[in-house]
């Protein structure tokens, strides 16, 4: 039903068009061809289809390309939300050649709806209401992979491509009281309360506390990207307590929380 040679080929032939010497745009073809493989082992693992799964991790970021093209930043408060702008590249008219979903699989393949809601809800705080049963798990998954690469990209991307402050920045960045109080009820971190880059940083850490499959928590104790970020020094000696306090309490319960394999 879907035929994966065909869609990564439209997939380059996207990308081609935007400029490969933009760190941002190397950044995202990377991350993205990875989001697609732990999309299709999670899916796999948990018996659903390894290539919806895999479209839906190719697809998931296409706004992020445009964004950067416009606005040269992947703040979407700053700019647009990028989901809706991948969405809209897919299905709208954000493209002017028009949407482009047709370049990835066929009308009769009968998944434009599932793959519509997947990209434009991937990076919301919560899924919405009312989704069908196959819908939500296809979401689930793509969610879990993208949240699984985000720590990877904390680890090996320079900091000023992730979070657009400098690492001198970060090292002397306060925690908001807020932030704080959400990570320790275990969830993820709202945006409008983010102040700081500590801040930001964390709220990517927390999003260990809400993978949904056990295969994706598995995953992510497999690579060890959570405890590099875990591992970070702050200069604040107040940031460094907090983030310490922080890192041993997650470090603890999601011990106790990973299914064993």
């Amino acid at each position: 039903m879907i035929d994966r040679m065909r869609a990564r080929r439209s997939f380059d032939e996207y990308v081609a068009a935007y400029d490969p010497a933009n760190p941002r745009i190397a950044l995202k073809v990377d991350h993205t061809l990875r989001v697609a493989e732990l999309c299709d082992r999670i899916a796999t693992a948990e018996g659903l289809s390894g290539d919806v799964a895999w479209l839906c991790g190719l697809l998931h970021d296409v706004g992020r390309f445009e964004q950067v093209r416009r606005f040269d930043t992947f703040n979407d408060a700053a700019s647009l939300p990028h989901a809706a702008l991948g969405s809209d590249v897919l299905f709208g008219d954000a493209d002017p050649r028009g949407p482009q979903i047709r370049a990835y699989i066929d009308e009769e393949c009968d998944l434009d709806g599932l793959l519509r809601v997947a990209v434009a809800t991937h990076s919301a705080y919560r899924l919405p209401d009312g989704l069908d049963e196959m819908t939500r798990a296809y979401c689930h998954v793509l969610r879990d992979a993208d949240k699984i690469d985000i720590l990877k990209v904390n680890c090996i991307c320079p900091i000023e491509d992730i979070y657009g402050v400098s690492e001198a920045s970060m090292r002397v960045s306060r925690l908001s009281p807020e932030v704080v109080d959400v990570f320790y009820q275990h969830r993820t971190i709202p945006r409008g309360i983010r102040r700081f880059p500590a801040d930001v940083l964390v709220g990517h850490i927390c999003f260990a506390w809400e993978l949904v499959y056990p295969t994706s928590h598995a995953i992510l104790i497999e690579q060890g990207y959570l405890d590099r970020m875990l591992s970070r020094r702050f200069e604040r000696a107040d940031t460094q307590r907090q983030f310490a306090q922080m890192s041993a309490h997650l470090r603890a319960r999601l011990l106790e929380e990973t299914p064993s394999t």
